[in-house]
């Protein structure tokens, strides 16, 4: 067991499931023996607000909170989300972006406009990985899976097995949906 601290930062707008994703990883990196804090910060947890969930994972965590700077992987559910967390990044840190674009209200409204060429930019500074999460997962008849898709996608660059994700994904997701969830963490995984 790698005895140093791991930040993960996953980000997103509210009802992008942000914090089933965080209880997977959790559970994960507790099912592996790791010491975990997960942390949950709602901007405004009604859709469309921002959503950050912390999860860090060692042999004994502190503090539950990663440090600008300080985070190994982000994980973000769509673009702008991505461009706004990114500075939470080490320098060797890994991002993996949902390729969606949302519009705050601020852009809805007229008053900011959404930038352009987000993942484009954040490849100049840092490794990126993106996927169309909701195209995969309107293809297997659920967009409400995408965040399974990007979760997959993730996974694939994380020191776990397979076997340990599809296991705790087993367990967390309701009943009904772990056929579903797991047809999307492995089109991510793919």
């Amino acid at each position: 067991m790698d005895k140093t601290t791991k930040n993960i930062m996953i980000v997103g707008v509210g009802g992008q499931g942000t914090l089933l994703t965080s209880r997977i990883l959790g559970g994960l990196m507790a099912d592996a023996g790791y010491d975990v804090k997960i942390s949950e910060v709602h901007g405004m947890a009604q859709r469309g607000g921002s959503v950050v969930t912390f999860v860090r994972y060692g042999e004994k965590v502190y503090e539950p909170i990663v440090e600008e700077g300080q985070a190994d992987v982000l994980i973000a559910f769509e673009r702008l989300e991505a461009l706004r967390y990114a500075h939470f990044l080490k320098k060797d840190g890994v991002l993996i972006v949902n390729d969606e674009r949302i519009d705050p209200m601020p852009v809805v409204t007229g008053a900011a406009v959404y930038p352009e060429q987000i993942l484009e930019n954040l490849g100049k500074d840092h490794t990126v990985y993106s996927i169309d999460a909701m195209s995969e997962a309107k293809k297997l008849g659920n967009q409400r899976v995408f965040n399974l898709v990007v979760l997959g996608m993730a996974a694939s660059h994380m020191d776990f097995t397979k076997e340990q994700w599809t296991k705790i994904i087993e367990k967390t997701v309701p009943a009904r949906t772990v056929d579903i969830n797991l047809k999307a963490f492995e089109v991510g995984y793919a």
